[in-house]
């Protein structure tokens, strides 16, 4: 029998990875190449279950309720191979801890809801990787795009590279695996590659036009385009459909968001149904070369981190009109609509819409709803009704969540 694992969320876990979070499960992310989920499938076999926060149950659903011998795996530690193999040999009632954290434990939901476990298992922190803050992501992003790509092209034999490109650096590692991989279907024309610092992975029926210049380690997923001339750096993951021009440098895009335009993203985070008008701008260092201060949801509050590099995070179905700015690590939330001149400020609340000057106010679901279904609409996808009862538990919530009276950081 296919054991059965399920990849769980805790509540102070989804509330520190908000608001990223606020539309699905942590493991539901992309990290490198892939979402976590997926690479645990390849390197992990199993029949796999969400168990998010309460109301995304409905869309991403629930291990069976009677099932006494689940693993039970958290959705915010980074698979790998090491890791997997300790896990898949834990014994029942048999937990699994990284620091002060449970990351896996083998039995029932109720054991895992009652802790107290029959024993457990240290998981050295220096050999596992966790998800704390949505910034892990773009920190964690490059070395999980090295892991990912070695897993993916793995016995694969790569299309064949345009004689129009230019590689810098060697086509293959010291091991003859190639740093270049071209899925089937994709187009690359006229591009510079640099693989000096990592490989590069284009997906099916992706495209890469003239003129783009790409340094590894990089991953474009299905279908996504890179427009002509855009400059492309390393620790950068975009998601399927995307649409990228301008300057990128260590940012992760989870999906069907769009950046088609110049202007600077750097050190992000950005979801799915996203768009960034031409010109738009973000800032990842402060002007005084200070630690940032970036908005956590618990907390109510801006928390300290020890990072000096951090730009914009984005979430779902989120908007930013041509020649929008972005002060240092500014946190927007889901379904916001910036516009006009000026900088936001640095946390901006679920389901906004306005400038600057000219103030923000709330938008009404119904709205929203006309919106999204308009967007996802273009690429053949609908808006489904456990999808709307995500958005009316964050609406709901989003009231707790008003801009604070200061940007003070």
């Amino acid at each position: 029998m296919m054991r059965q694992i399920v990849l769980f969320d805790t509540e102070s876990v989804h509330a520190d990875m908000l608001p990223m979070s606020y539309t699905r499960p942590v493991a539901a992310f992309r990290v490198g190449i892939r979402t976590l989920r997926e690479q645990w499938e390849e390197i992990m076999p199993g029949e796999y279950f969400y168990r998010p926060v309460w109301f995304q149950r409905d869309k991403f659903g629930m291990p069976p309720a009677d099932a006494d011998d689940l693993l039970f795996v958290a959705g915010n530690l980074m698979p790998r191979e090491e890791t997997a193999a300790l896990l898949e040999s834990l014994k029942p009632g048999e937990a699994a801890v990284c620091g002060d954290e449970v990351v896996a434990y083998r039995g029932s939901e109720a054991g895992l809801e009652a802790g107290g476990f029959a024993s457990t298992v240290v998981i050295p922190q220096e050999s596992a990787r966790i998800l704390h803050f949505p910034y892990d992501i773009f920190l964690e992003n490059a070395e999980a795009l090295r892991r990912e790509y070695r897993r993916l092209t793995a016995g694969r034999v790569s299309a064949p590279l345009d004689e129009s490109n230019r590689v810098i650096g060697r086509p293959v590692d010291d091991l003859g695996n190639p740093m270049i991989f071209i899925e089937e279907g994709a187009v690359m024309e006229g591009a510079t590659i640099n693989v000096k610092e990592g490989p590069v992975y284009i997906g099916r029926d992706a495209v890469v036009m003239e003129g783009a210049c790409l340094r590894g380690p990089l991953a474009l997923c299905a279908r996504a385009q890179v427009k002509m001339g855009a400059r492309i750096y390393g620790g950068t993951t975009f998601g399927p459909y995307c649409k990228i021009g301008g300057e990128v440098q260590n940012a992760v895009i989870f999906g069907y968001s769009n950046k088609a335009h110049d202007g600077y993203l750097g050190n992000a985070v950005v979801g799915e149904w996203c768009n960034l008008g031409a010109g738009v701008n973000a800032s990842n260092l402060k002007n005084d070369y200070s630690k940032i201060r970036l908005w956590n949801y618990p907390r109510h509050t801006f928390m300290r981190t020890d990072l000096q590099f951090c730009g914009l995070i984005m979430a779902d179905h989120s908007k930013a009109g041509i020649n929008c700015m972005f002060n240092t690590a500014t946190v927007v939330g889901v379904g916001v609509n910036l516009h006009g001149a000026g900088f936001p400020r640095v946390f901006v609340p679920s389901f906004q819409e306005g400038s600057p000057a000219g103030g923000m106010t709330d938008v009404p679901l119904k709205k929203f709803y006309q919106i999204a279904e308009r967007v996802m609409g273009r690429r053949g996808l609908t808006l489904t009704d456990a999808d709307r009862r995500i958005y009316e538990r964050v609406y709901e919530v989003a009231s707790q969540y008003k801009a604070p009276k200061s940007t003070e950081k």
